[in-house]
């Protein structure tokens, strides 16, 4: 697990990314506002999918087969034919324009996403402030925090008196040690 600077730092970047990617949803999906008297400069719904009619043999995923059209297929030929007979270039035109942005959300689902991009930048903004809360050192005035590092710095020393004692208390043991390998003889 990172440090608490590193989790702060992870924190405020994802903040920013979602700052980022609410101000781009709503600038790129806002639904146009009417204005009484003016004409509306919003585009055009996006046409709905026409889904290509099954053969007779072909049967719906769950297993019905699908409903007869209303005029027959006649109908079905003269919708196609009109689909088909419009210029290419205003269908390259709109894809383009597909392309480039993405159609004005409904209000009601525009609205939702807003709430909901409100809720984590508020989530996010809270895990940061619970992060500079656990930072140390907040609370303590500067004068407490010198006076704590000089006490660990003391504590500091006499622990390592306590370890150069250990050290020179080891030397002596090996030296001893030596002695007694030194003095004792082997046994035929």
């Amino acid at each position: 697990m990172a440090d608490r600077l590193t989790q702060l730092q992870d924190a405020i970047d994802n903040q920013l990314t979602l700052m980022y990617a609410s101000i781009n949803y709503i600038k790129t999906r806002h639904p146009y506002g009417d204005i009484p008297g003016q004409p509306s400069q919003a585009p055009p719904p996006a046409p709905l999918p026409v889904a290509a009619p099954l053969a007779a043999s072909e049967s719906l995923p769950n297993g019905n087969q699908p409903a007869q059209q209303p005029n027959g297929p006649a109908q079905t030929a003269v919708s196609q034919a009109v689909a088909t007979a419009q210029p290419a270039a205003s269908e390259q035109q709109r894809e383009q324009q597909a392309l480039a942005e993405p159609p004005p959300e409904r209000p009601e689902a525009f609205n939702t996403a807003l709430h909901e991009l409100a809720r984590d930048l508020v989530l996010q903004e809270q895990q940061i402030e619970l992060l500079i809360n656990s930072l140390p050192g907040l609370g303590n005035s500067e004068a407490n925090q010198e006076r704590r590092m000089r006490e660990l710095e003391a504590e500091l020393r006499e622990v390592e008196m306590e370890r150069a004692k250990a050290e020179d208390e080891r030397e002596r043991m090996v030296d001893a040690l030596g002695e007694v390998l030194a003095g004792t003889r082997r046994v035929p």
